[in-house]
């Protein structure tokens, strides 16, 4: 049986609004990261791989932002895959009661990013925050700080937010893993004499790691492009502390007008977040992992 040609045309819209709105701007950011345009005036010069240098070599901030963002993908992809995946584990039954909490965990998912700055704002805030409002209710006094205002640990104040922000939607991902799971080869590890353990180990989690490399890559592409929670919060303060790659461009373009710089840190942010997604897929899905 022939396919009809015409069957291509439907390819087409898709195809031009990935032009447009991913292929373009990629292909213009890499032209513009050899310019000094900034963002306004028509004329511009090619100065080749200065900005490139100059990102590797004599920027304090950037390297900082680097830094501030490998601490908080690597708190999120963490916590938020340990947090989902036990939940799921817990919730995997489809009760009503277990179908009322996933939704419950899920339901943060649905805010804007900002709506869930502001939430968090409020609850780190060190006058009348939750935190810091429960420490002394529970005679914790000495532990009560400014979350955001602290630059030591600012980073992971907002980093446990995303991890709430996001954690229902990967412990849905996970609980469709553990149903895909065959029920035969529990009640066979069951029958051999395996510990729930042991059952995890060989069974669960080998069968599990298709969706455990989904939720980790996922994960970790979030934690790169957690522009909205960080600029609503702390605009990457105090001191930079909080300064992720993401908001450095912002600045770099918007505030200081140089889109050629700019476009140069967005060439590298987008190969470092396609090397670490490669590098996580290719350990998460090697035969060489052991379970």
């Amino acid at each position: 049986m022939k396919t009809s040609k015409s069957i291509y045309l439907f390819v087409i819209p898709g195809l031009i609004l990935y032009s447009i709105f991913f292929l373009y701007p990629t292909i213009s950011a890499f032209f513009y990261s050899f310019t000094n345009w900034d963002g306004i005036s028509a004329e511009f010069q090619f100065i080749g791989v200065d900005n490139y240098i100059r990102a590797a070599t004599n920027d304090s901030i950037f390297a900082q932002s680097i830094g501030n963002n490998l601490k908080f993908m690597l708190f999120v992809v963490i916590f938020q895959t340990l947090f989902s995946l036990i939940f799921a584990i817990f919730l995997v039954k489809n009760t009503k009661f277990n179908v009322f909490l996933r939704a419950l965990f899920f339901f943060p998912t649905v805010l804007s990013s900002v709506s869930v700055a502001f939430i968090w704002s409020f609850i780190y805030d060190p006058s009348m925050g939750l935190f810091n409002t429960l420490l002394g209710q529970i005679g914790l006094d000495g532990f009560r700080q400014n979350w955001l205002g602290n630059q030591n640990i600012a980073i992971y104040s907002l980093a446990f937010a995303q991890v709430w922000f996001h954690t229902g939607q990967m412990l849905i991902i996970f609980v469709a893993g553990l149903h895909a799971i065959p029920k035969d080869l529990y009640e066979v590890a069951k029958i051999e004499g395996a510990t729930k353990f042991q059952i995890f180990k060989k069974v669960t989690w080998p069968l599990l790691a298709p969706s455990a490399t989904i939720v980790v890559a996922y994960t970790t592409i979030q934690s790169f492009k957690a522009f909205d929670l960080v600029f609503a919060t702390t605009r990457g303060g105090p001191n930079h502390s909080t300064e992720i790659i993401a908001t450095y461009i912002y600045e770099v373009a918007f505030r200081n007008y140089n889109f050629g710089y700019a476009s140069a840190i967005s060439v590298i942010f987008m190969v470092v977040i396609a090397l670490i997604t490669y590098l996580q897929f290719k350990v998460l899905r090697s035969n060489k992992v052991s379970y």
